[in-house]
């Protein structure tokens, strides 16, 4: 399977390496030349030696999701910070490239539901934490 990984911070660099390491192809898009270092932590080789391939450039632009693969895409995951941009990004890999599974990062639970019976898998830690929260004191 093909994943392309937008945002190489933890979430998106833990993704990406686990998906490397079950032996998928994995792309990885993100506007830090930095973020290639978080790639590379616990692997005895780089990267790209390692199967991965990174893309330096805003997934907000087309170009650098046609340079990452977006094209060939299975999967396309949104981890950034940035709702905005996660939403977006998500929307033009689903409309635009037809990409069979997008999976986006939302940490406002308004817009991640919203966008979610928009046939968007969204994924809200914050609704998660609340939901936990009310389990708590629920039990109490």
């Amino acid at each position: 399977m093909f994943v392309i990984i937008v945002g190489a911070g933890r979430v998106g660099a833990t993704i990406a390496k686990r998906m490397l390491a079950e032996g998928h192809q994995v792309s990885v898009i993100d506007e830090d030349p930095l973020s290639l270092e978080k790639l590379e932590i616990g692997l005895s080789e780089s990267w790209e030696d390692a199967g991965g391939r990174f893309t330096l450039g805003t997934a907000l632009e087309v170009e650098a999701l046609l340079a990452g693969g977006i094209e060939s895409a299975d999967v396309l995951c949104c981890t950034t910070n940035g709702d905005n941009t996660n939403l977006v990004v998500a929307q033009i890999a689903q409309k635009r490239f037809n990409v069979a599974k997008v999976i986006v990062r939302v940490l406002d639970p308004g817009r991640a539901e919203w966008y979610g019976r928009q046939g968007l898998h969204t994924i809200c830690p914050t609704q998660h934490a609340i939901e936990m929260i009310e389990e708590a004191v629920l039990a109490l």
